[in-house]
């Protein structure tokens, strides 16, 4: 059991903020497990001190440290499995929280539903247009040694850094009614502005620095000579590229383009600078919110969330695979 350790102060830890009731029926259920294991009698010592936690939850914290002290002996990998499974409580209770507000009803929403269409169909097209980038890119920044090649990397990575309304301010100067790009480019019928070209733009911008610097790291891993020996025995560039390199970066590809699409779906400021409609999921959630108030947009908001968080295990379960393959 003490290789579950770090996860049992997991949800011990969460079980806390849902209340004393909760804890005490996760701690039992945790002593169950564990003394039928162990058949040790100190853990009675903390099943006594869980019921503590009945006269207040944050009490449950000293059950906690002392299942903590005696199933691990190291003083390192105690400091590091308690401030380690804090900060993992600070992600997963919020997100626990808000799903407890998910309302079936919200599934017969039909303006919801459209905006995670959007979303979705938006996301994959920006995702498919990284790659597209991504592989060349990633290829030249891994082989290639040039003057000013750390500003390119730099540049690569801003999209991350900077602000996303400001990000989309710029994207707006560029593909708006009136930009450089988008004045030329509107008179032949292809609009970005309150358009879902936009919408694409925005998440592109923000999202492909995840897929390119996954591409390259996974070039940069595998060894030059392999090309060298394919290309002596007549295989081309592009051929060595397809047979030689694509086979063994398959994981970095799918894990950079779940990375990709998972930032581009999440993605708020740059996409409502751009293209306010048709609304994205993001975008729906906060007309709800400003229009109609934190409760009417909590069940749209858990509602998306269960459905994104389903989607990205899901995707970062096959990455995985694919990556161990």
């Amino acid at each position: 059991m003490k290789k579950q350790l770090f996860l049992l102060l997991i949800i011990l830890l969460i079980s806390i903020f849902f209340g004393s009731y909760v804890f005490m029926a996760t701690s039992i259920a945790i002593f169950i497990i564990i003394y039928l294991k162990e058949r040790d009698r100190k853990y009675w010592i903390f099943l006594i001190l869980a019921f503590i936690g009945l006269v207040h939850p944050l009490l449950g914290i000293i059950a906690v440290i002392f299942l903590l002290l005696i199933m691990e002996q190291d003083n390192f990998y105690r400091l590091s499995y308690i401030l380690g499974s804090l900060f993992l409580v600070f992600i997963i209770f919020p997100i626990l929280n808000l799903l407890l507000y998910f309302s079936p009803q919200s599934i017969y929403d039909e303006a919801l539903i459209n905006a995670i269409i959007v979303s979705f169909v938006a996301a994959t097209s920006s995702t498919l247009i990284a790659l597209i980038f991504a592989l060349p890119i990633g290829y030249i920044l891994a082989r290639k040694s040039f003057a000013g090649k750390s500003i390119i990397e730099s540049v690569i990575d801003l999209p991350i850094v900077i602000p996303h309304t400001v990000a989309g301010i710029v994207l707006l100067l560029v593909f708006g009614t009136s930009g450089i790009w988008g004045a030329p480019l509107e008179e032949i019928g292809i609009r970005f502005y309150y358009a879902m070209p936009g919408i694409i733009v925005a998440m592109l911008f923000v999202s492909a620095p995840f897929l390119i610097n996954q591409v390259k790291e996974g070039i940069k891993k595998i060894d030059e000579r392999y090309e060298y020996t394919a290309m002596s025995l007549g295989a081309g560039r592009f051929r060595t590229f397809v047979d030689i390199i694509l086979p063994q970066i398959k994981g970095n590809i799918l894990t950079g383009s779940v990375n990709s699409w998972a930032r581009a779906i999440s993605e708020f400021g740059a996409v409502m600078m751009i293209a306010f409609y048709p609304m994205v999921a993001p975008t729906y959630i906060y007309f709800l919110y400003t229009n109609y108030g934190l409760k009417s947009a909590l069940p749209a908001t858990a509602f998306l969330l269960l459905i994104t968080l389903a989607v990205f295990i899901i995707l970062k379960m096959i990455a995985e695979r694919m990556k161990n393959a």
